[in-house]
């Protein structure tokens, strides 16, 4: 469930944020997250850095976040 909940939160983020925010969603043994050693199922990078999974599925946070790092 905590996945399906990040990526609703990315595409509401998506909507808002438009062309500044580019999403791509992979699964953990995708060629794209060999790179990094996740230790769960749902992971939120952004810049290459991983967001806390709190502030992912938050709505409210990420928005917070994002309107601090874009």
């Amino acid at each position: 469930m905590t996945c399906k909940k990040a990526i609703g939160v990315a595409n509401d983020m998506k909507d808002k944020y438009g062309s500044n925010l580019e999403i791509k969603i992979f699964t953990t043994d995708s060629e794209e997250a060999k790179g990094y050693n996740f230790r769960s199922s749902t992971n939120v990078l952004f810049n290459d850095e991983l967001i806390p999974i709190d502030v992912a599925t938050d709505r409210n946070k990420l928005d917070l976040f994002l309107s601090e790092n874009i």
